[in-house]
């Protein structure tokens, strides 16, 4: 095990618990010495330590895994070069960097969600500047415009979960097995549960007018008639997912309730947009656990080494909800391997970003053209595997393919998606994407960044302007980076 040094989380935990030293020492079987010197960073802490924490006082011990760590690290780093506007003396260093997240955690993530509602603020301005210099809103039109992008802080908050809501894996697992639901699609059961617990009748939306089909609703729930419509157009699967929402909210709504105020009081989720939409994410985040309840689902994924498409067919559902299930298991006890999930549009806007993993993409611009994610448009239908490696050496392996959504008959444009499941290229060997690949090979693995405006490769081919404070030695090869060049 590489040495790890948590001194600073290991006296907070003290603190938390209203510990002195010596009663730390005692509860753990440790000597006070030795607990001191733990805390003082000059022995590491070990996993039997870790393990006594884990049974003294129940704590997770990704409360003190390097993946949260690299986390910060990757935020800051990001925050840092946006911030120092290429000036040297304002450069913070990497050394300084990772003592801050290692040490300070918590003044990390307090600083990154500074940096977060300065970025907000700093975009309201611009878009009300931008209202009264076109003379369409008024200045009190912008003051009262409801907070923006609320759904990057239900993504963060998800995120600082490390995409696993316990409370609500647990819940959605034992009533599938107190239902005794099929492990296949299981509309049928669903919908009889919501018949005979709650007088819920399912009943289906009528069909979009031609040309309209993209305004289609998936799901509309008449409280007042007892009656849950769905789109007509669904497949079963996605029926049954309709139906596992509005159970969330029907059977578990005073965990979705507690989830949300928990998240409240722990993360910057302020604003009623926010919470309104954590609430939704919430009850989706039950509705997948309880069409694949934790353990069968792990157990299969282990068993067919996590090959997507034979766990889709297995359980009868889509390409995207595997995907997106397997970057939730993080059960304490029970771990698969930690996923990033990423859904992204041919014009690269994310619309879903879920990890589980230290891997971290850039907030500001766009994301690395050289990604599998973006080739995976090529090939249609077909996954694409990728090795890559980020410019702090971390290496990981991709798999990406696109997905597509009807919207209607013959001429309606339809939505098309690429998704991507990335990991660690340690668990490469327990993946059967892994195969055939010669992970010790250098050459093998793509280079690819954060995003051009934080990435640190300047020589990259694929470079779309300077790293931010950087300006780049131009010449006939960077003829790209030239407003009005060659191309």
């Amino acid at each position: 095990m590489k040495k790890t040094f948590m001194g600073m989380r290991l006296r907070r935990l003290r603190e938390e618990r209203g510990l002195t030293q010596v009663a730390l020492a005692r509860a753990l079987g440790l000597s006070a010495s030795y607990l001191n010197q733990l805390e003082q960073n000059q022995r590491p802490l070990t996993v039997p330590v870790l393990l006594k924490i884990n049974a003294a006082f129940g704590v997770d011990v990704q409360h003190f895994s390097e993946d949260d760590e690299a986390r910060l690290v990757a935020g800051l780093r990001e925050v840092c070069a946006e911030l120092a506007g290429g000036a040297p003396q304002d450069a913070v260093s990497l050394a300084e960097i990772r003592e801050l997240a290692a040490n300070m955690p918590s003044v990390a993530r307090t600083l990154l969600r500074l940096h977060d509602g300065w970025r907000a603020a700093d975009e309201r301005l611009a878009a009300l500047s931008q209202h009264l210099e076109d003379g369409r809103a008024g200045l009190a039109a912008g003051l009262h415009a409801p907070p923006p992008m609320a759904f990057e802080q239900v993504r963060d908050f998800f995120y600082s979960q490390h995409n696993h809501i316990a409370a609500l894996d647990e819940a959605a697992e034992a009533l599938a097995m107190d239902w005794q639901l099929p492990e296949r699609v299981c509309d049928i059961a669903l919908a009889q549960r919501l018949e005979s617990r709650h007088g819920v009748r399912v009943a289906l939306l009528p069909e979009a007018a031609p040309g309209r089909e993209g305004e289609a609703a998936l799901r509309r729930f008449d409280a007042q008639a007892r009656v849950l419509y769905l789109g007509a157009s669904l497949r079963p699967a996605q029926r049954a997912f309709q139906m596992a929402t509005q159970l969330a909210f029907l059977e578990v709504e005073e965990v979705l309730r507690r989830t949300v105020a928990q998240a409240v009081q722990s993360t910057s989720l302020g604003s009623d947009a926010a919470q309104s939409l954590a609430r939704i994410g919430l009850a989706n985040y039950f509705a997948g656990a309880l069409l694949l309840p934790y353990t069968r689902f792990l157990g299969a994924a282990e068993a067919l080494h996590y090959d997507i498409e034979r766990l889709a067919q297995r359980f009868g559902v889509g390409f995207e909800t595997v995907c997106h299930r397997l970057s939730t298991l993080q059960r304490p006890g029970a771990r698969g391997v930690p996923f990033f999930f990423i859904r992204v549009d041919r014009a690269g806007n994310i619309s879903k970003r879920q990890s589980a993993t230290h891997f971290h993409f850039s907030k500001i611009g766009g994301t690395c053209p050289l990604w599998n994610v973006y080739e995976a448009f090529a090939q249609p239908g077909r996954i694409v595997r990728q090795l890559a490696r980020m410019p702090d050496g971390r290496s990981y392996l991709w798999i990406a393919r696109t997905v597509t959504r009807s919207a209607g008959g013959w001429g309606a444009p339809a939505k098309q998606f690429s998704v991507a499941l990335g990991c660690d290229v340690q668990h490469a060997g327990a993946l059967v994407y892994g195969r055939g690949l010669d992970l010790g090979d250098p050459a093998a693995y793509v280079p690819i960044g954060m995003g051009c405006k934080v990435c640190e490769r300047t020589a990259c081919p694929q470079r779309a302007f300077p790293p931010i404070g950087r300006a780049l030695q131009v010449s006939e090869d960077r003829s790209s980076l030239v407003p009005y060049g060659t191309g």
